[in-house]
């Protein structure tokens, strides 16, 4: 079981834990999850890295560099990691609307093993020039998005598969995870890990997730393996992983991020460093560009919190698509985009979601209560107006 103050909620079939909500996560030490929304897809040739810069929204030649670069993965006492970090970005549609996220991996020479810390070695190129990235990506859209990308592929030298039965998706999280001490080395926090890490004979690695340090790390790993520093009692339900980004305020894949609908900088995707604006053209660039360099995004994504009149956190189910107004006009400030037991997320008008005198509530459910919560990770700048009685996440 794990050893959290959690809540056993038991669905049909089996048995899943949810932290309780009124206290959020914030409590909870490391945990790990399985992420079964997500699939695994290799790229490789040598045309692998001017194939996906020409697509995604970030900088994809920093998998061109060489391996002598230090990295944000966990370090090791004695060797530093040289292996380059993920790289989080997405595919738009030509209006530059949202279509498919990706998390970008290279992946670790095969014939090394990863140190107690659970970090690898270098990485490197095959002889040919050619280069083979990984990549996470959204399970419920995959046939969809491998269709998409072979369509674009035309005679780029670049093979695509679906190597989802080889690999699977991990994520670790929850408090004590940042800095070295965090994984089971020299700070009394997760040690039990270093017996998982040492027995692991294949070479990938836990990396610091990409968007944000509070989110902790991400990786993918063979599936027929236990990842390194994941223990037993430590391994919980994708739910909960979704808790906690929920209480940040960050939405992931198709599900979550309307596909062909949402606008990237109303999904923070530049907070959560998914978009380069130096690395020139790709496919939806000139939307996004125009307006990041107008300076103002009215609405975004923000964390939600369900209660009752007197503030008590309410369990209902809210359903995606319900709009969330201003009690008295009762005039629409946003749509709740993804909800769990009493959290969840939406797309609001920040100016007048955050005035210290609006009170918000559910359409159709007014008996139901919605506070918008500024997650900690928000630069200053996504939020000028004057913070009294606003809470943080």
């Amino acid at each position: 079981m794990l050893r959290f103050n959690l809540r056993r909620q038991i669905s049909n079939s089996t048995g899943i834990y949810h932290r309780k909500i009124h206290s959020g996560l914030e409590d909870a030490g490391p945990m790990a999850s399985k992420l079964k929304s997500r699939s695994v897809v290799r790229f490789s040739g040598p045309d692998t890295v001017k194939f996906l810069q020409g697509l995604l929204t970030n900088d994809v030649r920093r998998f061109d560099k060489s391996s002598g670069e230090n990295t944000s993965t966990v370090p090791t006492p004695n060797m530093p990691s040289v292996s380059t970090p993920p790289m989080y970005a997405a595919l738009l549609t030509p209006q530059g609307r949202f279509l498919y996220d990706f998390f970008l991996y290279s992946p670790t020479r095969p014939d090394e093993k990863l140190d107690r810390t659970g970090s690898g070695p270098g990485l490197d190129t095959g002889r040919d020039g050619s280069v083979e990235l990984f990549a996470d990506v959204d399970v419920s859209v995959l046939d969809e998005l491998l269709e998409t990308l072979k369509k674009y592929r035309l005679r780029s030298k670049v093979d695509i598969e679906n190597v989802a039965q080889e690999f699977s998706c991990w994520q670790r999280y929850g408090r004590n995870l940042t800095g070295s001490s965090s994984v089971g080395w020299g700070g009394g926090v997760d040690r039990a890990g270093e017996s998982t890490a040492s027995g692991n004979k294949y070479g990938w690695q836990w990396y610091e997730d990409p968007r944000l340090d509070c989110l902790g790390y991400r990786s993918i790993f063979p599936s027929d393996a236990t990842p390194p520093l994941v223990e037993a009692d430590k391994e919980t339900d994708e739910s909960n992983y979704l808790l906690w980004r929920l209480e940040h305020g960050v939405a992931e894949g198709s599900a979550e991020i309307p596909k062909g609908e949402a606008i990237p900088l109303e999904y923070n995707f530049v907070g959560l460093n998914a978009i380069s604006f130096d690395k020139g053209c790709y496919v939806g660039q000139e939307l996004i560009a125009r307006t990041h360099h107008r300076g103002v995004i009215r609405k975004r994504l923000v964390p939600l919190r369900f209660i009752d009149s007197n503030g008590k956190e309410v369990n209902q189910k809210i359903a995606a698509g319900a709009e969330v107004v201003e009690s008295g006009s009762g005039k629409k400030l946003g749509t709740v985009s993804t909800a769990l037991v009493s959290r969840g997320m939406g797309v609001m008008r920040v100016e007048e979601a955050f005035k210290a005198s609006a009170e918000l509530s559910v359409s159709g459910s007014e008996e139901v209560k919605v506070e918008a919560i500024r997650p900690r990770w928000w630069p200053a700048e996504w939020f000028q107006q004057n913070q009294s009685g606003v809470a943080s996440a």
